[in-house]
């Protein structure tokens, strides 16, 4: 039995003990968080140690591996820890806060030989998989365009601030919204080289950008753009959605559903002039454990499953993380010199 323990107990981190405890593979055998009232409810309702300090926890606790869910800026030296220790880590994302941290990350992690992972779910929607297949079967064949987009009802009014609403510890709609967004286009479309026309919009936060609206060029010389808005009240939660567009038609794709329109049929993949509907409930990955949606346990499963079978992941590396906090950065640049 692969032996764990998790540090961070806020939303995410509850999901993954959650999703860890239902694991068959895997035993979560200690959490760490600052809330004794979190601490307290796993003393009284589980047989999992609790600690208060994670230096301490994973001195004394035999880990195969942690998963990592506290605010970003703590990432950097709880995963460099997790990785001198040995251990394999699941960090949530974003992956670090400044690029020299995540390269270093990048590099002690391939040194010690230990996988990882981070916690883009988008990647563990079958929809979005479709997608990519799709473009990598050239079903539009030459792109011509694209957009990525997300809104949701995070910041709706003004309020009282939290880690989120502080840039330096990885709030923003940019970093906890777009990174999202930025992270499905890097791995299904290509990863990003330039950011231009970038727009970071307050609208009720006071110290953090509540939209991102920009152009990203990408490796293949293709462009398109970035629009994110985490304070969309016409949203009931956060959707996020990529479109991409080809010689041969268009392709919208959300984690409901993808719409295909083609210009001339393909018949290789089955699919006919005109629209072509395929919904998640036939594209989902399945999962013995569902809480939130099957991408949340999906993703713990495909890091358990990395860890038995001694390989590194396919979705969501250190590496591909650590792309994204560059074009995170890019983003940034470009909107500081305009």
């Amino acid at each position: 039995m692969i032996k764990g323990a998790i540090v961070g107990l806020g939303k995410m981190g509850l999901s993954h003990a959650a999703i860890l405890g239902a694991q068959p593979d895997a035993e979560m055998v200690a959490v760490c968080d600052a809330s004794s009232l979190v601490l307290n409810a796993f003393k009284k309702y589980s047989q999992v140690k609790t600690y208060s300090d994670y230096k301490e926890m994973m001195n004394k606790e035999p880990l195969d591996f942690v998963l990592i869910a506290t605010p970003t800026r703590f990432h950097y030296p709880m995963v460099k820890l997790a990785l001198e220790r040995g251990l394999h880590v699941f960090c949530e994302k974003p992956f670090s806060l400044t690029v020299s941290e995540g390269e270093e990350l990048v590099r002690l992690a391939d040194e010690k030989g230990v996988f990882n992972q981070v916690g883009y779910h988008n990647h563990f929607i079958g929809t979005f998989r479709e997608l990519k297949r799709l473009l990598q079967s050239r079903v539009l064949g030459d792109l011509v365009h694209f957009s990525g987009e997300a809104y949701g009802p995070v910041v709706v009014k003004e309020k009282v601030g939290t880690w989120r609403s502080k840039s330096e510890e990885g709030g923003g709609c940019l970093y906890d919204y777009a990174s999202h967004v930025i992270n499905l286009i890097q791995e299904i479309i290509a990863r990003p080289v330039k950011a231009s026309g970038t727009q970071l919009k307050r609208i009720f936060s006071k110290s953090v950008e509540d939209a991102v609206y920009g152009t990203l060029i990408l490796e293949n010389g293709l462009s398109g753009i970035l629009s994110v808005n985490w304070s969309d009240e016409t949203y009931r939660k956060m959707s996020t959605s990529i479109t991409v567009q080809g010689k041969n038609g268009k392709i919208i794709c959300d984690a409901t559903e993808i719409k295909i329109y083609l210009n001339e049929p393909v018949e290789k993949e089955g699919l006919d002039k005109g629209w072509t509907i395929k919904y998640i409930t036939d594209l989902a990955i399945p999962v013995d454990f569902y809480l939130r949606g099957e991408e949340y346990s999906a993703q713990i499963d495909n890091f358990i499953d990395c860890i038995k079978q001694k390989k590194q992941t396919d979705y969501n590396s250190f590496e591909q993380g650590l792309c994204t906090d560059k074009v995170i950065e890019l983003i940034i640049a470009d909107y500081k010199k305009q």
